[in-house]
């Protein structure tokens, strides 16, 4: 019997009453298995289906077979299950499993799901993308077509209040589970040591001295592959080293998952997809690396990165409870207790942190033109959804108001993203279908070389076509993509005709216009995208002798990319298949080899230039345009700063930060990013760098103030102060804490106040100096100086300075800049 067991009545009794419930239960309490064959029995099914969304493949086929092999079936029968390369699934199914956005493309095809009488979110805790965009649609469809549609989200550690906030007052079931206790041991790694280092070091301990099976999380398949060769030879006979994670064959995953022989036990390497999907039978012992990876969009490159990071406090907690399932059991973490109290409670939800092409497009069919017209637990970040809406703009499948395209609505019943859908549809259009269907199941695919295999995608299609040796590749995935590819392209024959570098490299062009890579001046191979980013191969890369490139794949760093997928290209190519997004424009550039600026008629593909020709005359604007892209890349600080300009920018700065909102920012940033507003005007005549030297710098500055603001500076933030002695003193604004007004200590006798700027809201920092001037104190409140700590400085200087004067009542005293009156005769 399992935990969920106890509340399985109660549950069934809730969704008779109610079309809509949540239910938390922890890791092992058997909610994904015994959930749904609980509900095949309930009176409000009337023989439709129960659809359960599964966020990982592994783990919706493993729950499928799970509860086929319960009811003495095999997957197909009663319990099926849908992935994108697997489906089980004939017409006695009354339990379908799915997973990625197969539950979205059910609901397009349908929305009022009349088959099914039941929708499952399962591990909703993961957030992932297509769960929160599946609940949103599921959760319409509910309200204003099937009232009788029951929606039930489950989840480990399901944090209520955000889901309420969607949902509604709806009813929350809570299975306690049944964990044993599970002791927690911190083991940080010490200083300079690598993560699978320590993680090898505390297998071994924990093979010494506990017992029952191990389960380690690591961040991702290379650190497995990495610790896996570490432990080789090195464990106990009677210890089974198992990898698991998401890359692997399924004979290999099935392996991880089943229990240990009898008489001996598992080490499972595995990654986040043990955290709560699967049961690992036997495990008593977790070693927790306590990171994770997370794919994170940049708006503003279109790119996706790979972020390793810390887990989050709810993970953590999650991958230390596969530890007490069957009896009491000990969790070690790779990290100190004091960094635990430092983590964040849950991990950012998906949806605010990919790539939203496929969602803007799937939105567009449902009739949403922006998010807001849907209920979201976190909705889609704005910067975000405009990249995604423009790229599909981009790709003519939306229109300019928004709506789906009729080539939009093609490519979405392909059901791969957008980029990969276009690149089918119009590869089909120039008679290349079979080969962009080829690439698209490879690119939707985790890569079948490795990075080891070099970027060239030419070689995976060679691969697919069997015309190089498979190796060491998963002979399943391979089939798999070459059955995928095949739906993608049903007329297409099996022979092996070859296919050249550039006919792949024109097709992901079609896919990826802003990835098109044009080679750098250098022996590097380093590339500039038409995205304006910057990409690299490796140097060994056999791609690298080729001076354009298309990258499918890349690492999404922000300074330079790695490439690790990518096909060479022919120029004319781009200029037949991206005619419409070339563009012809007069331009001026800095040439920082001639040091002047250079203008061109250039022909370009976003910031990619293709071809150019020097025009003979310049339009000033263009000129002044091109000084002002030189001023960026080289800084501010190559402009002719006096001192002068620099103290004026720290005068405004200073009253900017005190009167927020009255002053201009002209912080560097802010005046980099203002260049056309204050200095554009005076570079009127200057095409040289060297001819910048003559520039009023100062004069270009208070442009940025009007007369009277100009005026107004001169009383609030004055030059230069009067002291005592009748001297004017200027003031350093530049310094750290300014103003500072620097003044010999005896030519302050008598000032009792600190003076203040900004009328009255800042004090001067006062540097005292001695009669060397060197510096005796640092003081903004001048009258707590000459009581407190004037006579100390005296007692300390009077010896040392006999000739000038240490007066026991400095405020009473004459203020004096040389030595003491000698006596009259």
């Amino acid at each position: 019997m399992l935990p969920i067991d106890q509340i399985l009545p109660t549950l069934t009794r809730t969704l008779e009453q109610a079309s809509t419930a949540l239910l938390q239960a922890p890791p092992g309490a058997g909610k994904t298995t015994r959930v749904p064959l609980a509900l095949l029995s309930a009176p409000w099914r009337e023989e439709r289906r129960i659809l359960m969304l599964e966020p990982r493949r592994l783990a919706a086929r493993s729950a499928a077979r799970y509860m086929a092999r319960h009811l003495g079936e095999k997957p197909g029968q009663t319990v099926g299950y849908r992935t994108r390369l697997d489906t089980r699934v004939s017409n006695d199914t009354r339990i379908e499993v799915v997973t990625e956005g197969i539950l979205t493309r059910l609901i397009q095809n349908d929305p009022m799901l009349e088959d099914y009488a039941a929708v499952i979110f399962d591990e909703f805790h993961e957030r992932s993308l297509q769960a929160d965009l599946g609940l949103a649609l599921v959760r319409e469809s509910q309200q204003a077509l099937r009232e009788d549609l029951r929606v039930l989200v489950m989840s480990a550690t399901l944090d209520t209040a955000p889901i309420a906030r969607m949902l509604g007052e709806v009813p929350v079931i809570n299975s306690e589970g049944r964990a044993f206790p599970v002791a927690v041991l911190y083991r940080p790694a010490p200083r300079n040591a690598r993560p699978v280092e320590q993680a090898a070091s505390i297998v071994r301990e924990a093979l010494a001295e506990q017992s029952g099976s191990v389960l380690v999380f690591l961040p991702g398949a290379g650190e497995i592959r990495r610790l896996e060769q570490q432990l080789k030879g090195q464990l106990p006979s009677d210890v089974v080293l198992a990898p698991l994670y998401g890359n692997l064959k399924s004979a290999e995953q099935d392996l991880a998952i089943a229990p240990a022989a009898e008489g001996s036990r598992k080490v499972v390497l595995a990654t986040a997809i043990a955290e709560t999907s699967l049961t690992i039978e036997g495990v008593r012992v977790v070693i927790d690396a306590g990171l994770q990876r997370r794919a994170v969009f940049d708006p503003n490159s279109g790119m996706t990165r790979l972020v390793t990071g810390r887990v989050s406090r709810a993970s953590a907690e999650q991958r230390r409870g596969r530890a007490g399932r069957l009896e009491p059991g000990v969790c070690y973490r790779l990290w100190s207790e004091s960094e635990q109290f430092g983590l964040a409670d849950h991990t950012p939800p998906e949806i605010q942190q990919a790539d939203l092409a496929p969602l803007v497009l799937e939105l567009a069919q449902w009739g949403a033109r922006s998010p807001g017209q849907l209920a979201w637990i976190d909705p889609p970040p704005p910067a975000h959804w405009q990249q995604a809406a423009g790229l599909l703009n981009w790709l003519d499948m939306l229109d300019g108001e928004g709506a789906i395209t009729g080539h939009g609505k093609a490519a979405r019943e392909l059901g791969l993203h957008p980029r990969l859908a276009h690149m089918v549809l119009r590869g089909r259009d120039i008679g290349f279908g079979r080969l962009a269907a080829e690439l698209a199941a490879l690119l939707e695919e985790r890569d079948l070389l490795g990075p080891s295999a070099g970027a060239d995608l030419h070689e995976r299609v060679r691969l697919l076509r069997a015309q190089r040796p498979s190796g060491a590749v998963d002979a399943a995935r391979l089939k798999a993509i070459r059955q995928a590819a095949r739906r993608l392209c049903p007329e297409s024959s099996n022979d092996a005709s070859s296919v050249s570098e550039a006919e792949v490299g024109r097709l992901l062009a079609l896919a990826y216009p802003d990835r098109v890579a044009r080679r750098r001046s250098g022996n590097a191979p380093r590339y500039r995208l038409s995205n304006g980013r910057g990409a690299a191969l490796r140097p060994e890369d056999p791609l690298a002798r080729h001076d354009w490139l298309v990258a499918a794949e890349l690492d999404g760093k922000a300074r330079e990319a790695t490439i690790y997928l990518a096909a060479p290209v022919d120029l004319a190519d781009l200029e037949q298949d991206l005619a419409e997004h070339i563009t012809e424009q007069e331009e001026a550039s800095w040439d920082d080899r001639r040091g002047m600026v250079v203008a061109r008629q250039a022909r370009k593909l976003g910031d990619l230039v293709l071809s150019e020709q020097p025009l003979k005359t310049v339009d000033p604007q263009r000129l002044q345009q091109g000084l002002l892209d030189a001023v960026r890349r080289k800084g501010l600080d190559r402009l002719p700063w006096s001192e002068s300009a620099r103290q004026w920018c720290a005068r405004v700065q200073t009253l900017a930060r005190v009167c927020p909102g009255d002053w201009p920012d002209v912080s560097g940033p802010a005046l980099l990013d203002s260049l056309e507003q204050w200095l554009a005007p005076f570079l009127a005549g200057i095409e040289r760098w060297s001819q910048l030297q003559r520039l009023d710098l100062l004069m270009a500055l208070q442009s940025l103030l009007d007369y009277p603001q100009q005026q107004q500076l001169e009383e609030l933030a004055p030059r230069r102060l009067t002291i005592p002695t009748g001297q004017s003193v200027a003031l350093d604004y530049t310094a750290d804490n300014g103003p500072v007004l620097p003044a010999k200590l005896q030519a302050l006798f008598g000032w009792s106040e600190t003076p203040r700027i900004a009328g009255g809201r800042l004090p001067v920092v006062i540097h005292l100096l001695s009669p060397a001037q060197r510096p005796l104190a640092v003081t903004a409140d001048l009258a707590s100086f000459w009581v407190n700590a004037y006579p100390d400085v005296r007692k300390d200087m009077r010896g040392r300075y006999p000739k000038h004067p240490w007066p026991e009542d400095p405020l009473t005293a004459e203020p004096r800049q040389g030595t003491k009156k000698r006596p009259a005769h």
